[in-house]
């Protein structure tokens, strides 16, 4: 069966976000398990680390939500899964989603779908949009918590002809190794950000949107500085991309003015390293005020060895073991944050080794990729049986 098995793995862009990753990890696991992998996409910023010689790659506008691409994509979907005799079809995406279910309609080959998010809708219109993630032969949620959303929203699509299960996502604890960071490496980053080793450094990651809990994370280190009589004794970056936001940008930037922060906070706009970033810090922040489907940045943090404050809301409830390799924070509460991050910064150097070791231990053993492929690929093979 698995000689036989060939994965057609659809997404809008190939970027760095948890859907994108996920996709390439599987995308490379499936060869090693004779399996034939195949990704259609627009484009994206991973594609130049794509094995061409294991993964078939295949451009298509699926990015675009316009229904004459939409139905483009389809018939092109058609004539790709005959030609290559495909026997899955997993799409990571809404507006590619719809392609892909017309698609193996027609063919009649096995759908899958992966809901990465809430999908958040205000009318039926968009709900009937998002519904189309749930109308896959195996629907597969990215944690418990994505799976209650779906049970409650969209429970008149599933059936009991259709399979819906839990699969974590997963990140590469190799690569997210604090062994395997070097010195020189740490100093040249610490160059660049202006930043000394002399006070502790608090690293929030995550692009740059309202709802990410960048205002949050700033006024909580303004009342840090008041509590501290304005010692100034830590660093804080706040790491991501707008992304086009530029006017929310302005807003953050001008509270760090305000509050008398431009010496201590920094805003870089990329790390391509995202393992050395997490290294150099002392305390990792995620402020989300609204849920996380799964929280990368929480995951990360845990297998670097650091410490991570998260919002006691979405998939953080699920990833962090509160007060053993984490602690979570009541969200959009700033005062809270504050005394979350005074705690954190107070600990001796023991209790921070103890809670490194453990969330690493955490994720190595519940959100490591390889599970996360072994699960996915299993489901595979169940579903053609």
């Amino acid at each position: 069966m698995s000689s036989k098995l060939k994965v057609l793995q659809v997404i809008p862009r190939l970027g760095y976000g948890g859907a994108e990753t996920g996709c390439y990890d599987l995308a490379h696991y499936l060869p090693e398990n004779n399996c034939s992998s195949y990704i259609v996409t627009s484009g994206g910023e991973l594609l130049k680390f794509v094995d061409q010689k294991k993964v078939k790659l295949i451009k298509l506008p699926v990015h675009s939500k316009n229904p004459i691409l939409m139905i483009f994509n389809s018939i092109a979907l058609i004539f790709i899964i005959l030609f290559y005799n495909i026997s899955i079809i997993h799409a990571r995406s809404r507006a590619p989603a719809w392609s892909c279910l017309l698609a193996t309609k027609i063919t009649r080959r096995k759908f899958v779908t992966t809901f990465h998010g809430t999908y958040n809708f205000k009318n039926p219109i968009k709900k009937f949009y998002n519904s189309v993630m749930a109308r896959s032969n195996l629907v597969i949620a990215g944690s418990n918590f994505i799976f209650s959303h779906i049970n409650k929203n969209y429970s008149k699509y599933l059936n009991f002809q259709k399979k819906f299960l839990v699969i974590f996502r997963g990140i590469n604890v190799d690569y997210f190794d604090p062994s395997k960071i070097s010195e020189i490496e740490e100093n040249n980053l610490i160059s660049s950000w202006g930043v000394t080793r002399d006070k502790k450094l608090i690293l929030m990651p995550g692009r740059l949107t309202a709802w990410k809990g960048q205002e949050v994370f700033i006024e909580a280190l303004n009342l840090i500085n008041k509590k501290l009589k304005y010692h100034h004794s830590f660093y804080a970056v706040i790491l991501g991309d707008d992304q086009g936001r530029d006017v929310y940008t302005k807003k953050i930037k001008r509270l760090a003015e305000q509050y008398r922060l431009t010496s201590q906070l920094k805003f870089v706009e990329h790390c391509k390293n995202m393992p050395l970033a997490y290294k150099l810090s002392n305390l990792v922040v995620s402020a989300s005020t609204e849920p996380e489907a799964f929280g990368r940045v929480a995951i990360e943090a845990q297998s670097m060895e650091k410490p991570i404050i998260a919002s006691d809301i979405g998939g953080s409830n699920e990833t962090i073991i509160n007060n053993q390799t984490g602690f979570l924070f009541e969200s959009n509460n700033p005062v809270s944050l504050s005394e979350k991050i005074i705690e954190v910064l107070n600990l001796d150097e023991s209790r921070l080794k103890l809670i490194g070791t453990e969330g690493r231990k955490n994720i190595i053993k519940k959100f490591n990729v390889e599970k996360m492929c072994f699960s996915t690929y299993s489901e595979y093979k169940k579903l053609l049986n």
